[in-house]
């Protein structure tokens, strides 16, 4: 029975398979399905799936460019579940681009070294430098995440 109980335990994580597929496309809007199938860990189909669930949502947009996909994240777009009707996504996906900002924050700092730039001005806390970028119905969306973490 104890085994059973650490599988069970083992299995569920707090985010949903949509959850990571979101935050994928939000991180990098030019995304192949593959890659975010591997990052999610989930079938190329799941992803598939998942991505039409979110764009019949009104969470993203895609946008056929060439032969490849452009996503856009719409980040005013409500969480769905009764319990969290009406809070915008946004909350969700600034919570975790900001973790990535600051874990690359903290890779770029060396020990007993000043931060890159801390003589100069002083870079934008995380949630600063993130806020026009969540705003609603923003455009390009959130294209500029992903440039904004590629630069620090």
């Amino acid at each position: 029975m104890a085994d059973l109980e650490g599988r069970r335990a083992a299995r569920w994580t707090f985010l949903t398979s949509h959850a990571r597929v979101l935050l994928e496309i939000a991180r990098n809007p030019d995304v192949r399905l593959r890659e975010v199938a591997a990052t999610a860990g989930i079938t190329e189909r799941a992803a598939q799936a998942i991505v039409a669930d979110l764009e019949a949502a009104g969470c993203i947009t895609r946008t056929r460019i060439g032969r490849r996909n452009r996503y856009t994240v719409h980040a005013d777009s409500r969480f769905r579940h009764p319990a969290e009707a009406g809070v915008p996504i946004s909350g969700l996906l600034s919570l975790f681009l900001e973790r990535d900002t600051l874990d690359r924050e903290v890779e770029r700092e060396t020990p007993g070294e000043e931060p890159q730039g801390s003589d100069t001005q002083s870079d934008p806390t995380p949630s600063q430098s993130l806020a026009p970028v969540l705003s609603p119905r923003s455009e390009p969306d959130l294209r500029a995440v992903g440039d904004q973490c590629q630069a620090s």
